[in-house]
Formats: C-alpha cells, sequence, structure tokens
C-alpha cells in the first residue's frame, strides 16, 4: 500500500514537469511503475532504465538537431 502511495506521489511529481500528462495521470502512471517494478527481476529493471535513458538521449539528440536545422542563420551587421 505504501509503495503505490509512494508511486502515486512521485508520479504526480514527475507529472507537474512533463508536458502532455496531468497531475492524475502521472499518479496513475507511478502506481502502475510501482506494480511493475514489485513484479520484474533487477536484471530486467537495469535493462529498462538503461533502454529508457539511451532512448531519452537519442531523442534529446534528435531534437536539438532539428531546432538547430530550423534556427534562422545569425547575421553580422557592418558598421559603416
Amino acid at each position: 500500500m505504501f509503495g503505490k502511495i509512494i508511486g502515486a506521489v512521485a508520479g504526480s511529481k514527475i507529472a507537474q514537469s512533463t508536458r502532455g500528462i496531468g497531475g492524475p495521470g502521472g499518479a496513475a502512471l507511478g502506481i502502475g511503475a510501482a506494480a511493475i517494478a514489485k513484479r520484474l527481476s533487477i536484471p530486467a529493471l537495469i535493462a529498462l532504465s538503461a533502454g529508457g535513458y539511451f532512448a531519452k538521449k537519442h531523442f534529446d539528440k534528435k531534437h536539438a538537431a532539428s531546432e538547430a536545422a530550423n534556427k534562422p542563420p545569425k547575421v553580422k551587421s557592418s558598421a559603416t
């Protein structure tokens, strides 16, 4: 029971800083994550964590590259 409460609070806090997920949705995800974590083995949790970390790095890098491509070039003003 305490794991579900802690998961709900953590999920709600994370949802506040995440676009597209509200507080109740984050709480539900936190409860689900706590239930899944209880059933998985340690190597499976490590593999899921590492996969999530590298996926986030990949998508952040891809997002930064697309922002750089869409950014207008800087123009130096000439002194006359």
